[in-house]
């Protein structure tokens, strides 16, 4: 046996690169494929994350666009006492 290591010294080395080679290579794409599922999951959150905050902008959104619609009645409104008014709405703002 070890005359024939010696003879094909040449293609047992080569031989053993190329399996050394596969496992490299086989390490080397289940790592990929970890990262991948795992930027996949990171997407998967912000975009979670991202529609969170939309409804919440929209939200706050609704609530501004209240405020002024009662604002721009007040402000329009030429019979009223625009005073009167104001301290009105801050009596039912501290109440609620």
């Amino acid at each position: 046996m070890t005359g024939f290591l010696a003879a094909n010294a040449p293609l047992v080395v080569t031989l053993a690169l190329i399996v050394l080679a596969i496992v490299v290579v086989g390490c080397a794409l289940e790592g990929f494929r970890i990262w991948t599922v795992h930027r996949e999951k990171m997407a998967t959150a912000l975009n979670a994350q991202a529609a969170e905050k939309a409804a919440q902008y929209a939200a706050n959104g609704e609530r501004l666009e209240a405020r002024v619609q009662v604002l721009e009645r007040i402000a329009t409104d030429r019979g009223a006492d625009l005073h009167h008014q104001i301290e009105q709405l801050r009596d039912t703002r501290a109440v609620n």
